[in-house]
């Protein structure tokens, strides 16, 4: 007699398909391999360098079947310096046979003809931009060094400071007195990116961002907590995948029930709909990077205009 519950042949034959469709050695099994190429960066400012590394990262990052192995050459503030780098880049040239691609925020005319006769492919990401806005408003640049980063006693970097010191002041709910003063206020479950965040607004747009961790007494109750009630219109809510969440909570506190799937399914799932109730913006953060999601805030909070 045949065993009850026992597939048909077309369904025996569909499971096999399914079993070896997603078994990991054959899917490896086909893969092609990928071979990068490398290349030489050379990241020169005179002064810290931030600018240009983040847009050479940027645009670098379009070309994902390359290795770039980067040199950040910071306070190339004189022509001699400049003249010391452009022979560092003719080594390298000569070492990789080919020329390094270099990305300069140089602005002493006298510097950047140094480097620029390098061998190498110089990107000038500030020469680049300079004329055509000289042109449009009718006006010579300063062309001086290090203006970036030379507001130490500005407005602006005090208002960095101290939004950096709220921020840190008010991380995970430790202290809710001054919360009127926030210009955001980031709710979500423990470790779905609040912190990081927060930090991100404050040092990089001056934001006073504070963040507050929504827990299960919160989904038992079916509303916010007290503390935040008033601030309705601050508020921004951070969710993430449960799966996601129970691998990062696994590193903090392996095999326990704060980390277990469940409940990073039951917290997660709770969040959001304490969310929707109280109609407060969100956004999930499992595959956006901090810059993402804090633009994102920056945007829907109406925080998005800033003068320089």
């Amino acid at each position: 007699m045949p065993q009850a519950n026992r597939p048909c042949p077309d369904q025996e034959w569909l499971l096999s398909l399914r079993l070896y469709r997603f078994r990991p050695a054959s899917v490896a099994q086909f893969r092609m391999p990928v071979t990068l190429v490398h290349r030489a960066v050379f990241i020169i400012s005179d002064s810290t360098g931030i600018t240009a590394e983040t847009f050479s990262h940027s645009v670098l990052s379009q070309f994902d079947q390359v290795k770039f192995e980067a040199v950040r050459l910071p306070f190339i503030d004189t022509p001699e310096k400049a003249a010391a780098a452009a022979e560092r880049i003719n080594r390298c040239a000569e070492e990789k046979g080919e020329p390094p691609l270099v990305f300069s925020t140089l602005v002493n005319p006298r510097s950047v003809a140094h480097v620029r006769s390098a061998n190498g492919i110089f990107l000038d990401l500030f020469g680049t931009f300079v004329a055509p806005i000289e042109n449009a408003l009718g006006m010579k640049s300063s062309h001086s060094v290090g203006r970036t980063h030379t507001g130490s006693h500005s407005a602006q970097y005090s208002r960095r400071i101290e939004a950096i010191n709220f921020t840190l002041a008010h991380d995970d709910g430790q202290f809710v007195h001054g919360l009127e003063e926030a210009d955001v206020i980031l709710i979500g479950v423990s470790r779905c990116g609040k912190t990081p965040t927060s930090l991100y607004l404050a040092m990089q747009y001056a934001v006073k961002a504070a963040n507050y961790p929504l827990i299960p007494e919160d989904f038992e109750r079916g509303r916010l907590p007290n503390a935040l009630r008033r601030f309705r219109a601050k508020l921004f809510g951070l969710s993430i995948d449960p799966e996601r969440l129970s691998e990062v909570r696994q590193e903090r506190r392996p095999n326990s029930q704060y980390a277990s799937l469940w409940q990073c399914h039951y917290e997660v799932g709770q969040a959001e709909r304490l969310m929707r109730m109280e109609n407060i913006p969100w956004l999930s953060t499992t595959s956006k990077s901090i810059e993402e999601i804090s633009t994102k805030v920056l945007d829907q909070v109406g925080l998005d205009r800033r003068t320089f």
